[in-house]
């Protein structure tokens, strides 16, 4: 099994800026992809950035030039830096990681428990 711990969310202002912080832990042979995602109320779940194992990233067209996805190996842990943020990112980040747990598994999602980020006008 595998566990992903969210953290990092909160309050803040219009044009602020948050750091969130994913890590994952328990039966891990390789991550092949970890990033994050957001449900707004009443709204979908959608992509909002994504980074495989190598240097490529992805990002929502709505965030891109503000946010930022990294990824520390190492740590197996993800990052989400979010500038100039706006009252339409307020939403639930969910955490994800397509996980390897042993040399003959077969990659699976695992998913956070999410972290809410409210911006206030």
């Amino acid at each position: 099994q595998v566990q992903l711990v969210e953290s990092g969310g909160g309050l803040v202002q219009a044009g602020g800026s948050l750091r969130l912080s994913c890590a994952a832990s328990g039966t891990i042979f390789r991550i092949n992809a970890m990033g994050w995602y957001r449900q707004a109320p009443g709204k979908q779940r959608e992509l909002v950035a994504v980074v495989p194992r190598g240097d490529s990233t992805n990002y929502a067209d709505s965030v891109k030039g503000r946010f930022t996805i990294s990824r520390d190996n190492a740590e197996n842990t993800v990052y989400l830096q979010m500038n100039s943020l706006k009252p339409e990112d307020t939403a639930v980040y969910y955490c994800n990681a397509v996980v390897v747990s042993t040399p003959l598994s077969y990659a699976r999602d695992y998913w956070g428990k999410g972290t809410l980020v409210t911006v206030s006008s």
